[in-house]
C-alpha cells in the first residue's frame, strides 16, 4: 500500500498548520520552563527567513517542520511537530530528512536546532532522533541563553 502523506510547502497561517503550532505551543509550555520555551508561534513562523512544510493527509496536516536561515550558510530547524494520531510511523525522520535536503538544495552547509536537555523528559524522543541522524553538541545559539534545559545540536551538511 503506498503512503498517502505528501509532503508540501506549507504557510504557518493555514488552519492546519495552525493547530500543529499551537499543540507544539502546548507542549513547550507543558514541558519547559517558560525563560526555556523557544518555540515559534505563527508570526515567527511567517517570517521571510523561514520555510515551512507540511506532510499532509488529505485535508489533514500530520506533521510540519521548518527552516530558519541564520545567514552565513547556517539554518535553524524550527518547529518539527508531529500531530499525535500520527506519531510512531516515522514522519519526523521523513520531515527531517526533507529538512536536510532543503537545506542543501539552498546553499546551507549546516544546521543548528535548540530542543529540551536531559533535565526535561518531555524532550527525550527529539533528542534521540537528532543524536540519530547525526546531529552533535555544539554550543549556545544566537538568540539563545545558556541555560541548563536547553540542548544546541549542529549538523555539518556535506
Amino acid at each position: 500500500m503506498s503512503d498517502p502523506l505528501r509532503l508540501r510547502r506549507a504557510e504557518a497561517t493555514e488552519p492546519g498548520v495552525r493547530a500543529l503550532i499551537a499543540a507544539q505551543q502546548a507542549h513547550g509550555a507543558e514541558a519547559a520552563p517558560e525563560t526555556n520555551d523557544y518555540t515559534f508561534g505563527v508570526a515567527a513562523l511567517s517570517a521571510p527567513e523561514v520555510t515551512m512544510w507540511a506532510l499532509a493527509d488529505g485535508d489533514a496536516v500530520a506533521a510540519i517542520g521548518a527552516l530558519c536561515d541564520l545567514g552565513d550558510g547556517v539554518a535553524e530547524v524550527k518547529s518539527v511537530h508531529v500531530a499525535a494520531a500520527y506519531r510512531g510511523r516515522g514522519l519526523a525522520r521523513r520531515l527531517m530528512a526533507h529538512l536536510h535536503e532543503a537545506a542543501r538544495a539552498a546553499g546551507h552547509r549546516a544546521l543548528v536546532l535548540e530542543t529540551g536537555s536531559e533535565a526535561l523528559p518531555g524532550y527525550d524522543a527529539a533528542r534521540a532522533l537528532y543524536r540519530g541522524l547525526g546531529y552533535g553538541p555544539c554550543g549556545v545559539l544566537p538568540g539563545y541563553r545558556d541555560d541548563p534545559a536547553s540542548a544546541f545540536f549542529r549538523l555539518e551538511l556535506a
